[in-house]
């Protein structure tokens, strides 16, 4: 059997603590988002055409080597993009950690911890979604292709590796090892038309709580994309967006 579902996965801020720099220039960002754009197997090449429509709507060739890089476009060619993404057949799903509020920070400044964190709650989170939409017309096993978008300097075997070691801990852990398995993870390009969308996802997130230079953030992009946001029951927090730790979650 195949997997029933694709989910494409990628970051936006970086995972830095040097808030503060001499001179007083920009330092390590605040906020560390990571997303994940679900989409059904069988729906996937007809849903990231998306990337190419759009393309078309901003007047620009759509070839691979265009890439759609969410922070290189102007705000007015952001919208219609992620227009797009809120009426098409998807889901998502956001971690937002907030630096400076986590406790024990040590334990987040070796290589690739805070990342690796981020993407066992998230993929939690994954997991719930797909176990619990997979329907008698889903194709597939029920599990679910995870596609990260390659990063330098990141190891997706000691990822894989730390997955294993988390599924023989189990305790605290609530990760459904059904659907999320390690032999299915891989990472991809950033030209690859899903990791396009994943990219803008989590720049409209991170946009709306990372303050700027002027001390202004742009939720806009975040709201618009609320229909894609998976919720239970209602409840969106703790669903389709989780902030870490709970003391950062901003005022309603």
């Amino acid at each position: 059997m195949t997997s029933s579902f694709v989910v494409y996965i990628d970051e936006s801020g970086d995972e830095g603590f040097k808030f503060e720099v001499a001179g007083g220039g920009k330092g390590s960002s605040e906020w560390f988002v990571l997303s994940g754009v679900v989409i059904e197997k069988q729906h996937d090449i007809e849903t990231t055409k998306l990337i190419s429509r759009i393309k078309a709507v901003l007047g620009r060739n759509d070839d691979e080597q265009d890439t759609l890089h969410f922070r290189k476009l102007q705000h007015n060619h952001r919208l219609p993009l992620i227009a797009e993404i809120a009426k098409a057949p998807l889901k998502t799903l956001t971690v937002m950690i907030h630096k400076p509020s986590l406790v024990n920070v040590e334990l987040f400044q070796t290589r690739n911890a805070l990342y690796f964190y981020a993407s066992c709650l998230l993929l939690e989170r994954v997991s719930w979604y797909c176990r619990d939409h997979k329907t008698s017309h889903t194709p597939g096993d029920g599990s679910a292709s995870i596609m990260f978008s390659n990063r330098a300097g990141m190891s997706y075997e000691e990822f894989k590796e730390y997955l294993n070691r988390l599924r023989e801990q189990s305790d605290g852990v609530r990760i459904d090892w059904d659907i999320i398995r390690a032999d299915q993870i891989k990472s991809y390009s950033a030209k690859l038309r899903g990791m396009q969308i994943a990219d803008a996802v989590a720049s409209s997130f991170y946009y709306g709580l990372e303050l700027d230079q002027y001390g202004f953030c742009e939720p806009r992009y975040a709201s618009m994309l609320q229909p894609t946001v998976y919720h239970h029951k209602g409840r969106y927090a703790g669903y389709g967006f989780k902030f870490f730790p709970v003391t950062a979650q901003p005022s309603p």
